[in-house]
């Protein structure tokens, strides 16, 4: 009888790890973090800087995506491996860190951050697992975080630290996500590791209050553009800006992962 008892309980660990390990490998939507509602202030808006951007509640991914995901869902999506995407979609890039469509290779760790993947893509997968990627709005709040405070945008020590990432060459083997860089909401790496897409980064081109205004503000690329930016003493924002300007939906780089939001609902979260 007691044989049978002990035979029953770890029939029903083993069924039980076993759920919750393809829970995991199915659907990476468990390391999520909530981030309260906010304000985010463009770095360059019309008339003294008055447009203000309000975001509500969001979960946004821990960690940046990383390979050993992103192979689970080409596993899955056929379309999405390195041999069969079209060139409309990513270029001829995409996924070149890899050994073949469904082989990391050595030289890749398989939780370091995916890179060489396009916008289409990073989308693909968010829409896979039924998450999203943030708008500037909601990444730029979360990354004015710093590890104690919501909003470190004015703290220099924080900006010096972010700027020592983004002028130093990137490491051949990208380390793997959650060694360091947690923040105020327990999100980690926004900052050094890599880049990262979001949904509107196209509007960085874009001025004005209206979703309409397709107007482009020119003086922004020449030597007095800091003028009317919002903070002319957040580097960083600059970089970031000028690096998003840069992009184009299929482009790939080494440098240039993802990660993933979902809406707040406060009925079904």
């Amino acid at each position: 009888m007691r044989k049978t008892k002990k035979n029953i309980l770890f029939f029903l660990v083993l069924c039980i790890n076993t759920l919750v390990a393809q829970s995991n490998k199915v659907n990476p939507t468990n390391n999520m973090v909530l981030i309260s509602g906010g304000v985010y202030i463009p770095l360059y808006g019309e008339k003294n800087n008055d447009v203000k951007i309000k975001v509500s509640s969001f979960y946004i991914d821990k960690y940046p995506v990383t390979n050993a995901q992103f192979l689970e869902f080409v596993k899955g999506n056929p379309k999405w491996r390195r041999s069969n995407v079209k060139m409309l979609f990513a270029d001829k890039n995409y996924l070149s860190h890899w050994e073949n469509d469904l082989e990391l290779g050595n030289n890749v760790l398989p939780n370091s951050p995916v890179t060489n993947i396009s916008w289409f893509a990073a989308k693909a997968f968010c829409d896979y697992y039924g998450k999203r990627l943030p708008t500037v709005a909601e990444w730029e709040l979360v990354a004015k975080a710093s590890a104690n405070h919501p909003d470190g945008s004015k703290d220099q020590n924080f900006i010096k630290q972010i700027l020592e990432w983004y002028s130093k060459p990137m490491d051949e083997k990208i380390p793997s996500v959650g060694l360091y860089g947690k923040n105020y909401w327990g999100v980690y790496n926004m900052h050094g590791l890599v880049w990262e897409w979001t949904s509107d980064f196209f509007s960085s081109l874009v001025t004005g209050e209206s979703r309409g205004d397709s107007g482009l503000e020119r003086n922004l690329f020449c030597g007095s553009g800091s003028v009317n930016a919002s903070d002319f003493k957040n580097y960083p924002a600059f970089m970031r800006f000028a690096f998003r300007s840069s992009l184009k939906a299929n482009y790939t780089t080494n440098n240039l992962g993802f990660r993933c939001t979902k809406d707040f609902n406060k009925k079904g979260n």
